[in-house]
């Protein structure tokens, strides 16, 4: 029996309904980069919506239900919280919300240790593709104190921002040793955040290229790093592209919304990385692959409302 009447429909959200957040609110910062400020707001709206709903939920587990939350708070899904909660930060910060998107920085940090602990040890042999999810978390954690660093002029954020840069990369390779590789051809959707964590990890280098912190060899070698992992980025993304074509998956599975967050992620890299490095190629790449990434929210909201229409249906009447 519920606790709170007219809670339901919101408590069965597993943590993988982070992912949607996650995916949301990058399709809102691509928009933005390219132009489209209405449309972005409005995906901004619905991801701290939605954003809202599961950190009450996550409250409510925190302090009413220890049980679900212990054996949640394990699973590599639960650091969705962190990840979704530094996207929407870094949305705020390139509206100008400084003061907010530092709270939620904040945020991020007090759960992301905690997390990411109780995460990695219980990693094991032949994990699906949200094992790089303390990348993803981790990375995002960079981007937000990179961009607040830029935005304030605050010299330890910068040097906060590169630390989990690099402890975001260990945790990508650490993870890439664990992975099941036939989750490419079998996975129900997390199996893109391999490609995502890596797009996010340029993501991160180049916020932190663009800082004025580093200069001389520091910065030569954060653009090559940064150059380096985008290109491998892009090759999982025409690997897991052909590995959906020739294997398609149409059911919905709520694990689709991390397929959505990485080409999305994608999208914004490409977008924001061509400046700064120089290559005006990106440029346009980015804006094919952000329409992609539109198109694929598009979907899989459609395949979730589909999905709910034929639940509804086949319950049976009171």
């Amino acid at each position: 029996m519920s606790i709170l009447p007219g809670r339901d429909w919101w408590t069965g959200l597993p943590p993988a309904a982070g992912a949607a957040v996650m995916a949301t609110g990058i399709i809102s910062v691509g928009l933005h980069l390219t132009g489209h400020d209405g449309v972005s707001l409005v995906a901004l709206v619905a991801a701290v919506a939605l954003w809202l709903v599961l950190a009450a939920d996550f409250t409510f587990r925190l302090l009413g239900d220890r049980g679900r939350f212990r054996a949640e708070a394990d699973t590599p899904a639960a650091l969705t919280a962190v990840a979704a909660t530094t996207v929407i930060g870094a949305r705020f910060s390139a509206q100008g919300w400084q003061t907010a998107a530092a709270v939620l920085l904040a945020v991020a940090a007090v759960l992301w240790p905690v997390l990411l602990f109780n995460v990695v040890r219980h990693w094991r042999r032949r994990m699906p593709g949200a094992a790089f999810l303390g990348c993803v978390a981790t990375q995002g954690l960079s981007v937000l104190a990179a961009s607040l660093a830029a935005a304030d002029h605050q010299d330890w954020l910068a040097r906060s921002a590169l630390a989990t840069f690099c402890l975001g990369l260990l945790l990508y390779l650490a993870a890439l040793f664990r992975f099941d590789l036939h989750e490419v051809v079998g996975g129900a959707g997390d199996h893109w955040v391999a490609g995502g964590a890596l797009s996010l990890s340029a993501l991160a280098g180049s916020k932190l290229t663009a800082s004025p912190e580093w200069n001389g060899s520091a910065h030569a070698t954060l653009r090559t790093v940064t150059l380096a992992v985008l290109a491998l980025s892009l090759v999982w993304y025409v690997v897991l592209l052909a590995a959906e074509l020739r294997h398609p998956r149409p059911r919905y599975d709520i694990r689709r919304w991390a397929t959505v967050f990485p080409l999305g992620m994608t999208a914004t890299t490409c977008l924001s990385v061509a400046g700064p490095a120089g290559i005006a190629w990106l440029r346009p790449l980015g804006e094919v692959l952000l329409w992609i990434a539109v198109g694929a929210w598009l979907l899989t909201f459609a395949a979730l409302v589909g999905s709910h229409l034929t639940a509804a249906r086949g319950a049976p009447r009171r």
